[in-house]
């Protein structure tokens, strides 16, 4: 049996922090440019202009999986300077990219941006190891501080860099990111690997993954959790292209998405205290009506002030909806059954966030910024509807026998 060491785990937990404010700026800066990017390269077909943060989003779909396998065969550390190698490689293609005018080949670097963000992903997980249940939440929250920071290095370094090669735009950028997956493979040399736990062979699998997933409190965690990250990546995605569309510049939708990217981390530090107070059902409602709060924020106007608004409740929408349905989701299984729920939970989610980023591009090419917020206010209203009435149901007495 392990010993604990609270010491050793605090370490591991501030150096995880600062390599996730470093490899989480990577995915801030295709953010903030690859709806920019697009447009850019491809004029005369701006309905695709949102594929590259697409791409993205299925690179870490896709990298899930080969992550996991791979940590768990050449150890965290190596594993985890592997994806930041990875990401900088992905940052050179982009900017290779860029430079030569070739879009397919920029979309090639932000899959492998986005592959890399898997590894980044798994950072929380590796600082909770060795750590007791008394420290085990503040070694994730100092990862999660290190999201905070990544919201504002990512844009930043957007703002810093996207003209270094003009008359190429935002190339730049993308050789900045190379430079910080170098800074990020640095701080990861100081990582001390806690050895993963054993599993126990015999430990019982629980039920069948289809008979869970038709469970109603599973099927409407999932659907809290879908519907909060599709929304936010839908309205995230289009919301540089309607800011340069409105005539505000490159720098100022930067700042936005930093402030959003603030936003969906910040209240990490608390949300699992107004879960435990109020419950997970209601903390996963307000994260919704935030969601509503955005959309109809930037119904009201298109001044600069309500898209930075929008994009504030838009993040903080987005934490109190995923944690909060998380929540849900973990305590509606066994704890023999979570690793798989969430697994299939994570594949239905990323899939539909996927299409969510694909057709924002298409969505404000041909419709516009405000019939995409017209869209968030009745996704949001079913699942409200059916958070209601399962918080009605849990107050009902129980039957007389």
């Amino acid at each position: 049996m392990l010993t604990i060491d609270d010491r050793l785990a605090r370490r591991n937990s501030i150096v995880l922090g600062l390599a996730q404010a470093m490899g989480g700026a990577l995915t801030s800066i295709t953010i903030a440019l690859g709806g920019l990017v697009g447009v850019y390269l491809l004029s005369e077909t701006s309905e695709l202009a949102t594929v590259p943060v697409t791409t993205m989003i299925v690179g870490t779909a896709c990298g899930t999986i080969p992550a996991a396998l791979l940590l768990g065969r050449i150890g965290r550390k190596r594993g985890f300077m592997a994806g930041a190698i990875l990401a900088g490689i992905g940052g050179m293609i982009a900017f290779a990219g860029i430079m030569q005018g070739l879009f397919l080949v920029y979309c090639v670097g932000t899959f492998l941006n986005g592959f890399s963000f898997a590894f980044v992903q798994q950072y929380r997980f590796a600082a909770a190891e060795g750590a007791s249940d008394t420290f085990r939440p503040k070694a994730i929250s100092y990862v999660l501080a290190g999201g905070i920071l990544a919201g504002v290095i990512g844009p930043q370094t957007v703002i810093a860099t996207k003209d270094l090669f003009l008359p190429t735009a935002y190339a730049g950028a993308y050789l900045a990111q190379a430079v910080l997956c170098l800074l990020t493979i640095l701080i990861l040399s100081f990582l001390t690997t806690v050895p993963d736990p054993k599993v126990d062979a015999d430990a019982p699998r629980g039920r069948p993954l289809h008979v869970i997933l038709r469970q109603p409190r599973v099927a409407l965690a999932v659907l809290c959790a879908v519907v909060s990250y599709a929304i936010m990546s839908l309205v995230m995605t289009a919301a540089p292209l309607a800011m340069l569309d409105c005539g505000f510049t490159t720098s100022q939708a930067a700042l936005g998405i930093q402030w959003h990217v603030i936003a969906m981390f910040a209240p990490s530090f608390f949300t699992g205290q107004l879960i435990a107070r109020f419950g997970a059902g209601t903390v996963t409602a307000i994260g919704l009506m935030l969601l509503g709060v955005a959309g109809t924020t930037a119904l009201l106007g298109i001044a600069l002030g309500n898209f930075y608004i929008a994009l504030i409740a838009l993040g903080l929408g987005w934490n109190f909806g995923f944690i909060g349905s998380t929540t849900m989701l973990t305590a509606a299984q066994r704890p023999e059954e979570r690793a798989r729920t969430q697994a299939a939970n994570d594949f239905i989610m990323f899939a539909v966030v996927a299409f969510a980023s694909l057709s924002s591009g298409v969505l404000f090419s041909k419709v516009g910024w405000g019939s995409i917020n017209w869209t968030v206010l009745p996704i949001i209203a079913f699942p409200l509807a059916l958070l209601a009435l399962a918080g009605a149901r849990s107050k009902e007495p129980a039957p007389v026998a």
